[in-house]
């Protein structure tokens, strides 16, 4: 796992891919040639008088043509998801001090730390209230008062509220509505982190905490 933090810059990426290939015996080309070897030595010996049908050979042809099509098609697919996660590794790595809008109901306040960010309402609400529930299960209640769906801005700032700590977001809105909120939040990126396999890059944010990059909402400009 590299971990990009800072002015930090990416020299160069290896992928599986670039590596030279090694033949296969088992491949759909590999066996086609072998099957073709066959064929050919097969008719230079057969009977003249009683020649062998090559309507079975042209099936057995056109069933090996499409092994390796399918082959080929498999071989494309992996190379483009190797380079689709070299891109992302380039992307994740200029967010690095960059102002990022992430969906997260994650929270870490310290003293004289302010966090901002909205919510999303489907519908009108008559009390929005953010709730943040602390390790110990205790909630500190943050009403908004009543508001219209859409987009509602909000502000905590942790010396108001006293909070000290990482805390879980949740919003509470009039009864009889099913569904729960999107929390978005705004913050610089402080640290990136990439995955040595298969998974995707981490984003360290200020005042939420790790975020993965397909949750990454909006890009702020300088």
């Amino acid at each position: 796992m590299a971990t990009i933090s800072g002015a930090a810059q990416v020299n160069s990426i290896v992928s599986a891919s670039s590596a030279a290939p090694q033949a296969n015996p088992n491949s759909g080309e590999a066996l086609k040639n072998e099957f073709i070897t066959l064929m050919v030595a097969q008719i230079e010996n057969q009977d003249p008088l009683n020649p062998t049908d090559g309507t079975e050979y042209v099936a057995q042809l056109a069933q090996f043509s499409q092994v390796e099509s399918t082959e080929n098609l498999v071989q494309l697919m992996q190379s483009n998801t190797a380079m689709l996660d070299n891109l992302q590794v380039l992307s994740t790595a200029n967010l690095v001090d960059k102002n990022v809008t992430v969906r997260s109901d994650q929270l870490e306040m310290s003293s004289g730390s302010v966090n901002h960010g909205y919510i999303e309402l489907s519908a009108p609400s008559n009390t929005v209230t953010i709730e943040l529930l602390d390790s110990t299960g205790s909630v500190i209640a943050i009403p908004l008062g009543p508001k219209s769906a859409g987009k509602v801005g909000f502000t905590i700032d942790a010396d108001q509220h006293q909070l000290n700590g990482r805390y879980q977001m949740r919003v509470s809105v009039d009864s009889g509505q099913n569904y729960s909120p999107s929390i978005f939040q705004h913050g610089v990126v402080e640290q990136v982190t990439t995955p040595a396999l298969d998974g995707t890059s981490q984003l360290q944010v200020q005042g939420i905490g790790k975020v993965a990059f397909y949750e990454v909402a909006a890009f702020a400009q300088d």
